[in-house]
């Protein structure tokens, strides 16, 4: 694209004054000079004729943007579609005046987090509070737009002042008027906001919907070093944006191909040996890198916001395995799966269950539902709190995950009804060789018997520690000792082989006596 030069940028801005609304304001010295040459009707012609003139040329041209939006619209909120129009508008005005302007996205933080503990009136007059500062801070010739439940567009109309530090400086003044306390009931709460913008000037591509894109991109880095934090559009970020986008898209073909499925580790008994359930895990056999662990893809799936398509892609593969065991005479009483705070969020989530289990033929006794500690410290009235007692009131049984290493109390492990303690690995690790690790293990299994709550000990990876885990009292155990993580299609196999292992095997139980 051609660059103008500066004399045709000085003509276009010239035409542009000479042809717009403000020549008005030179109207009374046209209407002086008038008088003083031609006297009383010179005087009447000018003051009368000028306007009328400008009246009539309005009816055939459009004056340029940052009049017309000054003029003819009132501050707030306008359509998602008026926005991206205008948008473009704005992009092409900058361009013609050599000005730059700005497009900010305003999100508040932890909106869950509000709303969950306080209620849907409190959060929505949270809500108003911060839409009505978030206006009061922008000019009437600017736009705004809402593009979800808790954030907002906003759009700076073309200018030949704007730049970095303008922008940083009014996200400042933005974010300042949002985060003063909201006084509810002789109560302050505190509420604050990311923010992210993208200047004209540095956007990838000239059109709304890369502009726009561009700022939810400043807006994503804002939120990873958030919260109350603001962040530019830059070069890095697309670069960045770029490889999360392509991933977004990797990971969105890899669920609906197969290439993302569970792979499964069997749970057994310490009493008898026998085969007790399988948990599902989660594993991407990628075509060029090979088998590759959650740890590596979850996190980019949880930013993309596809933890609930996820879940339902296990889920449909785990309750598969299911039905083919049950037709093979394999004995596998229960599956587990890890379910994510996304989908304990939904509140449709009891009944997606319901239909998923119906459609596999499957009781909810046959599921644990797998669940951080980490959740157990929510508020009882919450959403995620709701769907983990309707699970449990279902029939599903409940598993609190990794234990030891949150903040569960025993008061949310009855109110829960959770089935099972799984204590994590870090305690099982060389219990067979540290008398403290034994004494944590301990401590933990006289708990769970007290509560009269079932025990599974993970990470089991030598003989000593699976025969320590038992002789304390462990119900069932998981690890590399007994097995390692294994596609569904070696599963029939290992069973087979475990269940000629066992035959006259002695028990391994608790000593009694």
């Amino acid at each position: 694209m051609r660059t103008k030069s500066i004399f045709e940028k000085l003509r276009d801005q010239f035409a542009a004054i000479i042809s717009g609304p403000q020549v008005l304001a030179f109207l009374p010295a046209l209407c002086l000079g008038a008088f003083w040459l031609g006297g009383e009707r010179a005087l009447l012609a000018v003051a009368l004729g000028v306007p009328l003139l400008f009246a009539v040329i309005g009816n055939f041209i459009t004056w340029p943007l940052h009049f017309k939006s000054s003029a003819g619209r009132s501050r707030g909120m306008i359509e998602n579609d008026l926005f991206r129009e205008t948008l473009d508008e704005f992009s092409k005005a900058a361009g013609t005046a050599g000005s730059n302007s700005a497009c900010i996205i305003v999100a508040l933080d932890d909106y869950a987090e509000i709303h969950d503990p306080h209620g849907q009136a409190t959060a929505e007059y949270i809500f108003s509070q911060f839409s009505a500062r978030l206006l009061s801070m922008i000019r009437s010739e600017d736009i705004a737009t809402q593009i979800e439940q808790n954030k907002f567009l906003i759009g700076l109309t073309p200018s030949g002042h704007l730049d970095l530090e303008a922008c940083i400086q009014m996200s400042g003044r933005i974010q300042g008027a949002v985060e003063e306390p909201v006084s509810l009931n002789e109560a302050s709460i505190y509420i604050s906001c990311s923010i992210g913008f993208c200047m004209l000037s540095n956007i990838p591509e000239t059109n709304a919907e890369g502009w726009i894109e561009a700022t939810r991109a400043a807006l994503s880095e804002a939120q990873k070093n958030g919260p109350s934090t603001i962040r530019a559009y830059t070069a890095e970020t697309h670069r960045r944006s770029v490889v999360q986008t392509n991933l977004r898209k990797e990971i969105d073909n890899a669920l609906d191909n197969g290439q993302i499925c569970p792979w499964f580790q069997p749970q057994i008994s310490t009493d008898t040996g026998q085969i007790t359930g399988f948990e599902a895990l989660a594993r991407w056999e990628h075509p060029v890198k090979g088998v590759l662990s959650p740890h590596v893809f979850l996190p980019f799936a949880e930013q993309a916001k596809l933890m609930e398509r996820f879940g339902q892609v296990i889920r449909h593969h785990a309750f598969s395995a299911m039905q083919a065991w049950d037709r093979a005479a394999a004995i596998v009483p229960r599956i587990g799966i890890n379910f994510s705070s996304d989908e304990l969020r939904n509140p449709a989530l009891l009944d997606r269950l319901k239909w998923e289990l119906d459609q596999f033929d499957l009781t909810p006794d046959r599921l644990a539902i797998e669940i951080l500690e980490t959740v157990f410290s929510r508020r009882p009235d919450d959403v995620i709190t709701r769907n983990i007692t309707g699970l449990a009131k279902l029939g599903c049984c409940i598993d609190l995950d990794d234990f030891g290493t949150g903040h569960a109390s025993i008061a949310s492990i009855k109110r829960f009804e959770v089935t099972r303690i799984k204590i994590d690995r870090s305690f099982v690790t060389k219990s067979d060789q540290d008398p403290s690790q034994q004494q944590m293990v301990s401590a933990i299994l006289t708990m769970a018997e007290r509560l009269n709550v079932e025990t599974l000990a993970e990470g089991v990876e030598t003989p000593g520690e699976h025969a320590l885990m038992a002789q304390l009292g462990s119900n069932h155990v998981q690890g590399f000792g007994i097995a390692k993580p294994m596609p569904f299609e070696k599963t029939l196999d290992w069973i087979t082989a475990h269940r000629s292992k066992m035959k006259g095997t002695p028990k391994i139980g608790r000593k009694t006596g």
